[in-house]
């Protein structure tokens, strides 16, 4: 699979600009079904779903000088397990001055088995058959989701718009400190949805069963078959569910 991929690696520091930038582009051919895992530490992270038969990854990195880059190595390592693509600072580095841009160009039924950042924004389109983020500070944005959902946001915020529940799949979210908001594009014909914060309120254009009178505001529907599950928990912050069309 290495073998057949098409490489770029440009590096172009802006030493002037008292910032050294560099790009790696990859193009890897994937297998149906074959896991694809993403590792950064300060990243903004954008994964593109489409009808393309192949993955292209762009990491492009920003340090304080050229030697800073080595401290937190472009990686795309494709290989009979999977793809592996990281931009993680050496020994468990937190340093905001280390950051990347990761874009992934990949077809829609890929499987994101993990995508971890500790800090940024992830941004997931039109993803279609597994997604799995965990993003420790900052927010997740998402469009047109299907399938395996799981995102979780720490200090941060999680937004998912226009996806679907499909036989099979699921949908669980998760925010710590701050908002978790769902769009649907029209009203779910099969679910259950499950609802719940310990220091926030719940609304919901999706007729929810509350209990809030006391402790943890928690709020639950079944729809149809009652499957698939769209779970949501926050810890503190507010949880908003609508829908664009009825």
């Amino acid at each position: 699979m290495a073998a057949a991929a098409a490489l770029l690696l440009t590096i172009a520091p802006a030493i002037g600009a008292g910032d050294a930038t560099d790009r790696v582009s990859r193009v890897v051919p994937v297998a149906a079904g074959s896991p694809i895992r993403i590792a950064a530490t300060i990243a903004d992270v954008t994964i593109n779903g489409s009808s393309r038969p192949d993955v292209r990854i762009d990491i492009v990195r920003h340090a304080p000088l050229a030697a800073d880059l080595a401290k937190f190595p472009a990686v795309v390592d494709a290989g009979p397990d999977g793809l592996r693509v990281s931009a993680v600072q050496e020994h468990d580095g937190r340093d905001s001055r280390l950051r990347a841009t990761i874009e992934i160009a990949a077809p829609a039924d890929a499987v994101f088995e993990a995508v971890r950042v500790f800090e940024g924004r992830v941004r997931v389109n039109q993803v279609k058959r597994a997604c799995d983020v965990d993003l420790r500070r900052g927010s997740i944005e998402a469009t047109g989701l299907a399938g395996r959902v799981r995102l979780e946001a720490g200090i941060g915020a999680v937004d998912v718009r226009d996806s679907d529940l499909t036989p099979g799949g699921m949908m669980r979210l998760r925010v710590f400190n701050g908002p978790l908001r769902v769009r649907f594009e029209r009203m779910p014909a099969n679910g259950r949805i499950l609802a719940v914060t310990l220091n926030g309120g719940i609304t919901s254009e999706i007729p929810l069963t509350m209990k809030d009178r006391f402790g943890p505001r928690f709020g639950e529907t079944t729809l149809g078959s009652g499957n698939p599950v769209l779970s949501m928990d926050v810890v503190k912050g507010d949880i908003g569910l609508t829908v664009s069309r009825r």
